[in-house]
């Protein structure tokens, strides 16, 4: 079998409402289908249905740091800091609590949580040196923006 690209992603959430809110009015993506009957709204980035939630009801547990599932799901927002540090004021703007900002070497991130706890990353390509030197990807320093 050879994988020619991911599909989408689903990401269970508590509140259908109050994600699509975050999603696509602060992160801006743009709602492509709504699954009434099964609690859904799928987003494309352009290419189909990328990225969706699916809500579980408001009571569900929140995600946990030390159980195994879905670490975080990250979103390309560009190529050069300008693009990131208008980000970081469209979310704070926005009062998104951020959780941290690293400079990965390859990319530069900001990290914050969704409504439901679920980690989002925002980040812009800072070099392809991933493509001949895979050591360079790295957890990251803090990056001051």
């Amino acid at each position: 079998m050879k994988i020619t690209s991911l599909g989408h992603v689903v990401l269970r959430v508590g509140n259908l409402e109050r994600s699509e809110a975050f999603y696509s009015g602060v992160l801006g993506l743009p709602v492509c289908a709504r699954l009434e009957k099964r609690d859904m709204v799928f987003f494309s980035l352009g290419n189909h249905h990328d990225f969706a939630i699916a809500s579980v009801g408001d009571d569900a547990p929140r995600p946990q740091e030390n159980t195994t599932g879905l670490a975080h799901v990250a979103f390309k927002i560009g190529d050069d800091i300008e693009t990131l540090k208008k980000a970081k004021a469209e979310l704070e703007a926005a009062n998104v609590e951020i959780l941290r900002f690293v400079d990965h070497e390859v990319s530069k991130s900001i990290y914050m949580s969704d409504p439901d706890g679920n980690t989002v990353e925002v980040y812009i390509d800072a070099s392809d040196s991933w493509k001949t030197d895979p050591q360079r990807v790295t957890h990251g320093e803090p990056l001051a923006i």
